[in-house]
């Protein structure tokens, strides 16, 4: 099903993405998106997406395993309390991608803003994950919780591909950062470590999965470039509360 969104308010276009639904529709074309926000918001497995233009904040929020893919940038909030399901970015997007991220897989080209996987967390067998091809902004894992984050710094050449406070209250999960990494870019806590075997099993799943999705399966990744971030504590501000 083909949707041209141009000039649709918000409600109009999500409305009539569900009306299609209703009726058995499980692909759908969005062509000319312009900010509309709450794309693809909640939708279950079967349904997929297909986005040429710019959506707006909270693509995907609560998703509940259809797979959207944008043709080009993103805004704020990709992923927002996603449950299951997979994002393609084929571009940049914004702030707070992956925020309280519950399950499924998000993969960006492209860099992203601030605060990236913001409080990201695993639930029993839903163990979220998110590719980053480019670099990623300051507070990138803020109180993540669990999951897994990758960061492979394609294109920032000699630049650190992540800004300051990396991991900052993070107390579940792990990041991975292909790249230059400085100790004062780090947050307190979090440990510094080398991805052993185990952990390079799980990353080259995600990094095939990436390279399929942007046509890049002549890149090849090296273990040993990566530096593995993992929480010093599950309770880093424990201390702070009364009991």
């Amino acid at each position: 099903m083909i949707i041209d969104a141009k000039g649709l308010h918000t409600r109009e276009l999500n409305e009539r993405i569900r009306t299609g639904i209703g009726r058995g529709e499980t692909a759908f074309m969005l062509e000319n998106l312009q900010g509309q926000r709450y794309v693809g918001a909640g939708l279950g497995e079967g349904i997929t997406i297909r986005i040429a233009g710019v959506p707006g904040n909270d693509l995907g929020a609560f998703m509940n395993g259809a797979e959207i893919t944008i043709e080009g940038n993103a805004q704020d909030g990709v992923g927002n309390t996603m449950n299951a399901g997979t994002i393609v970015v084929d571009g940049n997007a914004g702030d707070i991608l992956g925020h309280a991220m519950r399950g499924g897989k998000v993969f960006v080209r492209g860099r992203v803003g601030y605060r990236a996987c913001i409080h990201m967390k695993a639930y029993r067998e839903r163990r979220p994950a998110v590719v980053i091809g480019g670099g990623a902004g300051d507070y990138l894992g803020e109180y993540m919780a669990g999951g897994i984050l990758v960061v492979l710094g394609l294109g920032v050449g000699d630049d650190s591909p992540v800004g300051q406070y990396v991991g900052t209250g993070m107390h579940g999960g792990e990041i991975f950062i292909r790249g230059r990494v400085e100790e004062h870019q780090l947050g307190a806590e979090v440990g510094v470590d080398r991805a052993d075997e185990e952990d390079w099993e799980t990353v080259s799943e995600l990094l095939e999965t990436f390279r399929g999705a942007f046509d890049l399966n002549g890149r090849e990744f090296a273990r040993d470039d990566f530096a593995k971030l993992t929480p010093k504590s599950s309770r880093p501000y424990g201390t702070l509360y009364a009991y």
